[in-house]
Parts: C-alpha cells; sequence; structure tokens
C-alpha cells in the first residue's frame, strides 16, 4: 500500500497586495488507500523564488486537518519587492510544497515522499472589486479540474468547488454550482458544502476516464452569469490484472518446411493485457513480457528465436475506450 495521495499534484492561485491575515487561498485535497487512514498536510517553511534561491515562508500556512492554505500574515508591498528580487514585473511567482502523512507531522518533518506543488501568483495590486470580475474568475481558478483517482481505493472527497477567496471576499454575490454528469457515474456533488466526492472503488479496466461539467450560476440583484468548464477524471492504473488470450488460445501450430530464409515467420502467438500501456524506452516492455523457447536441443536453440512486437490498443468495455497493450510473439 502506497498511502494517502493527492488527486492532482499542482495547485494555482493568485495573493493580492495587502489581503488580510486569515484570508484563504485554496483547499487541498486528500484521497486514502484505505480506510482507516488519516489525512495530515504540513507546509514546509521555504518559499521558492527561483531555482536558485529560496525565502523562509512568513506568509503562508495550512491547517493540517482540512489542507486549507491560507495568509497567515498581510504581504505588503516591502514584501513584494523582497519576494519579486527587485524585478520590475507587476508580478512574481513563488513555489511552495505541501506535504501529506497518515499521521501528524514533527516539526520541520519535509522529507516525505507524498507532495503536490503550489504556485502563487503574487501580484503588485489590490485585490480587484467583486463586481468587476466575469462570472469566469467569479467561480473557477485558472486550474483546469482536472483530477486523478487511482483505482481500488476507497471513496472519498477530492474537490470542493468554491473558492475559499471569492467566497471570503465576494459575500454580496450569491454563487451556486452543478456538476452535471451521465446518470450512474460514481461521482456525488453535495450543494450544501460544494464538494466533490468519489463514491465508489474505481475499476481502470472498465472505464479510465470520465467527462463531467462543472457549471456555475452568478446572481448579483437582477442579474445572472453562468459558466461551464469542463470536469474531468482520471482514473489511475493498479496493474491488478493478468494478461490473457483472445477465446482462451494459449496454443499455436508451426510447420517448418526446408529451404525456408531466415527471418520467415512459423507461428504467432497473441497475448492481450487490458491493465498496462507500452512503457518507454520500448526495452522496459520487452523485459516485463518475454518470450522463450524451452529446450534442451541446442539445435533448436541456434536455429529458432522468438520475436517480441507490441503496440496500443483499444478495449470498450461498457462502450467507454480503455488503453491496453497487443503482444505478438
Amino acid at each position: 500500500a502506497l498511502g494517502l495521495y493527492f488527486p492532482r499534484r499542482e495547485y494555482l492561485e493568485n495573493v493580492y497586495i495587502d489581503e488580510p491575515a486569515g484570508m484563504p487561498l485554496l483547499r487541498i485535497h486528500a484521497l486514502k488507500d484505505s480506510h482507516d487512514e488519516v489525512a495530515h498536510f504540513h507546509l514546509c517553511q521555504n518559499l521558492i523564488i527561483s531555482r536558485a534561491r529560496s525565502h523562509e515562508n512568513n506568509w503562508f500556512q495550512i491547517r493540517e486537518k482540512t489542507g486549507l492554505l491560507y495568509l497567515s500574515k498581510s504581504l505588503d508591498r516591502e514584501d513584494f519587492n523582497m519576494l519579486s528580487v527587485g524585478s520590475w514585473m507587476p508580478l512574481s511567482k513563488v513555489m511552495l510544497y505541501v506535504f501529506l502523512s497518515s499521521h501528524p507531522f514533527q516539526e520541520k518533518e519535509c522529507d516525505s515522499a507524498t507532495r503536490a506543488t503550489v504556485f502563487l501568483s503574487l501580484i503588485n495590486a489590490t485585490a480587484p472589486a467583486c463586481s468587476s470580475l466575469t462570472a469566469r474568475q467569479l467561480c473557477f481558478t485558472e486550474m483546469d479540474l482536472s483530477f486523478h483517482i487511482k483505482e481500488n481505493k476507497p471513496p472519498g472527497t477530492f474537490h470542493r468547488l468554491q473558492l475559499p477567496s471569492v467566497h471570503h471576499l465576494c459575500q454580496n454575490l450569491s454563487i451556486s454550482y452543478k456538476l452535471l454528469a451521465a446518470e450512474g457515474v460514481p461521482f456525488r456533488y453535495n450543494e450544501n458544502t460544494t464538494s466533490v466526492q468519489v463514491t465508489q472503488r474505481l475499476d481502470r479496466e472498465e472505464r479510465e476516464r470520465y467527462e463531467l461539467i462543472a457549471k456555475c450560476t452568478v446572481r448579483e440583484g437582477f442579474r445572472e452569469m453562468q459558466v461551464e468548464v469542463p470536469f474531468l477524471v482520471n482514473v489511475l492504473d493498479e496493474d491488478d490484472s493478468p494478461p490473457f488470450l483472445p477465446n482462451g488460445t494459449d496454443t499455436a501450430d508451426a510447420v517448418v518446411e526446408f529451404n525456408r530464409k531466415e527471418g520467415t515467420v512459423l507461428s504467432t502467438l497473441t497475448v492481450y493485457d487490458a491493465d498496462t500501456t507500452p512503457i518507454y524506452p520500448l526495452e522496459s516492455s520487452r523485459k516485463k513480457y518475454t518470450g522463450t523457447i524451452i529446450t534442451d536441443d541446442p539445435w533448436i536453440s541456434e536455429t529458432f528465436r522468438v520475436e517480441h512486437i507490441f503496440d496500443e490498443i483499444h478495449f470498450s468495455p461498457n462502450g467507454s475506450q480503455v488503453r491496453g497493450t497487443r503482444h505478438e510473439y
């Protein structure tokens, strides 16, 4: 078991000058590998300003049990000038790491292998008025709503549609969401919390990708605006299904005639694997599945060989396309 994991590896958010301490910025989620795990989030106290430079983080914190990233100190123009390294640009980008564990973090513990990257755009201006923002800006961040969920893992909440910063600043606006999906998909939207939950264990060999739509409605007085964006879920493979032979045929007959030229194909055997796709470099796939002639006769070993050719194919269980591999020996 690999333990807790992030349903997305990168997060993006804007931070404006003079936003107040306590300002919520974004919410990070984790999914479980087993039912009894409890997620704990931890933020390392270094901001990465460039590949060659880091700075102590005095402005950002994360709530260990909820994954809510917030401003612990207001970012003023002097702070911006320091973090932008004297750049004349009105925007400075910094990066920080959020770590994940099933147990409470110890002080300065930053070596967990499970981490997500948060990219913050520091903007040298105060936050714009809510009335000046488009429906797209009020409803969704610049991130694509694209997630990765491992197959065969317990259900759980993996995203919240409501933007913490907009909800905090624009309380005079009414912003509501819907998740548009085909009947029977294993996802549930909670209107009260705006959270999206996977409701059952997924099977990549049954379906590899789900394409939904997130719809947002903004109401201000008598004015109403709507915006829709794709909401995509990719199912990550666990390599849990064995290869199989078409029609159960595991034997191929070969007729060897005299005077055949070197390289003549005498017989073929096809093996399908719906669980994995070709690995690159190609030698990695060849090492995973090998073809061997079992014989004590040295003449047979010298005269015949097995060649392995493979390519990616698509299976169509339940009408959806799932990638797999066809091996020809």
